[in-house]
């Protein structure tokens, strides 16, 4: 079985290089799923459709949360929907951005 928090707090070692917050604190991961044994599937977003660093962001978080206990295959599927907006991001990233 996978442990959903443990996974939450590796991704919170993926920074987005621009902006240089991390992407749980982004609010940029929608969903952390055990969808099967050992199978884990995240929906996540990009802060803009056009996002520079789209494959290494995407890609970093399925080799981080690969290093979880329990998982065996990541899925990661970035969505557009909804579209990311500041109101996502934790107070800690609001405060780092001064928002």
């Amino acid at each position: 079985m996978i442990d959903l928090e443990e996974v939450r707090e590796k991704l919170k070692e993926v920074y987005d290089p621009e902006i240089g917050i991390n992407v749980v604190d982004l609010g940029l991961i929608y969903k952390l799923e055990e969808v099967e044994e050992g199978t884990l599937h995240i929906e996540m977003t990009m802060t803009t459709p056009g996002c520079p660093a789209h494959d290494n962001i995407s890609q970093a978080v399925e080799w981080t949360a690969a290093l979880a206990s329990g998982v065996g295959l990541v899925r990661v599927d970035v969505v557009w929907d909804p579209p990311w907006s500041p109101e996502k991001m934790s107070e800690a990233a609001r405060e780092q951005l001064h928002f």
